[in-house]
Order: C-alpha cells, then structure tokens, then sequence
C-alpha cells in the first residue's frame, strides 16, 4: 500500500533529519459488529465511524486526545487513506523533534491492521507519507504501537514477517492480554516490546500519551511501565499495584 499525505506547511516550518524520531500508531477502530468484543454503546461502537469511535474520535481515543494536548499540533487530518484506512493524522510535538502518523482502520479490517503492525514492526512496511516535500518511508518509524482489541484472540496471522536487515524497533501494544498473544510474532520481528499487558484493559489514549511520552526522553522499559501504569490508574482508579500488574515491559 502506498499513501501520500501532502501538508500545506513551508520547509522552514517541518525539518525532518536522522535524528527525527516519528512514531507510527495503527488503530483498529472498535467495532460490536465484527470483533469479539463486549458490546459498547452503539454510537461509539461502529467501526466505520471514526469521528464518534472509542479508540479514535471519543474523548479518550487517539485523534481527539493528542489533538487536546498541550504537548501535540495536529498538522494534517486525512480521510479516507485507503480501502482499509478511514483516516490518517499526523501530530508535531510542540518541543521536541518528533512526530506521530496515526491511523484509523475500519473496524472490520481489524486482521489488516494487525497484519501492517507486524509488517512495521518487522521493517516490512511499503507504506509512505509526504512531510515538508520529503518522501518519508514509514519504515523510519522507531516506535510502532497498536491500540486496540486483541484480534489474535479471535484469529490467526498467516505467516509472520520476519525482521528485515536488522531493524529495530520499539513497540507498544495496547490490547488486551496482548503479552499472551503477540509475542509469537513480535519474536519474528526482532522488535522490542517496552509496553504491553498481562490481562484485559481498555487502550484508550492517556495510556499511550504516558508511555510516549517516556520513549521520548529514552527512558528505560520499566520507566515507561510505571508511566503507562500511573496514567490508567488515573483515569481507570483500578489502584496503582493492580495496573502495575495489567503492564508488562520486556519479555
């Protein structure tokens, strides 16, 4: 898949070097209808409505909140992206040299979403994106995180990527007991898991934000672990110890 976002921004505005750290998040919008999923409340359950999705355009969803935060600028808003993306936006951090591309997947294309994380995290991606008149391939990206419902509960990824000359990278994964599930695969792709759970949770995004906001000042796995646990409890009040036992960091 190959997609190209054009930003209406000048040169001198967005620089982009080896040191520009760019995190890409793939969302698989909530969606009663075609996930294994508790139901939600209808509104925000329809994974082809990413404006009033749970994960995405709600209070707590990854659009609405980094675009709420004093931290993040949203620089552009795309929709549709593809077949199976229902749109793509992309935040410039206020301070720092960094940059996220978030993207919203149908609720349905949920196997798709789970297959590019895999991809991604492995330095298989073909997907590419214009920043500034700069072709950026979003292999470049050194965190990828997925949020969302844990589909290898409900099915199997064919064949795993395998990790391309050396690629490494960081990797959060928001989804339920996503530390049972996914590390067949994370294993293939020689990424690093610095965040994701033991049981189930809801991936909403003041747990992301906390942990980004750690990768960003190159804080250790347990640093981030403790960041991404104190944001749920917040939000969540399930008490710090049980959310200390929800995250994982490592192996």
């Amino acid at each position: 898949m190959k997609s190209l976002i054009f930003l209406l921004f000048s040169c001198s505005f967005i620089t982009l070097n080896a040191q520009t750290k760019i995190i890409h998040v793939l969302v698989a919008l909530c969606d009663n209808e075609s996930q294994g999923i508790v139901p939600v409340p209808k509104k925000i359950g329809n994974g082809n409505d990413p404006d009033n999705n749970l994960y995405w355009g709600c209070g707590y969803g990854v659009r609405t909140f980094f675009k709420n935060s004093a931290e993040w600028k949203m620089i552009s808003k795309r929709k549709p992206v593809s077949s199976d993306i229902l749109e793509r936006c992309i935040f410039k951090h206020i301070t720092k040299d960094a940059y996220i591309v978030a993207d919203a997947y149908k609720g349905d294309r949920i196997k798709k979403c789970n297959e590019e994380f895999f991809r991604t995290a492995s330095g298989n991606s073909t997907d590419t994106l214009m920043i500034a008149k700069q072709v950026i391939d979003l292999n470049k990206a050194q965190l990828i995180c997925y949020v969302g419902h844990d589909g290898l509960m409900d099915f199997e990824i064919d064949e795993y990527p395998k990790q391309k000359n050396n690629t490494k990278k960081d990797v959060f994964i928001l989804a339920c007991a996503s530390k049972v599930y996914y590390g067949k695969g994370l294993k293939q792709s020689g990424a690093t898991p610095l965040l994701w759970t033991t049981n189930l949770m809801c991936p909403e995004a003041y747990t992301l934000k906390a942990g980004i906001d750690g990768w960003l000042q190159n804080e250790t796995g347990t640093q981030i672990h403790l960041r991404a646990a104190e944001a749920y409890d917040q939000y969540q009040k399930c008490g710090l110890s049980g959310a200390k036992r929800l995250f994982a960091t490592g192996w």
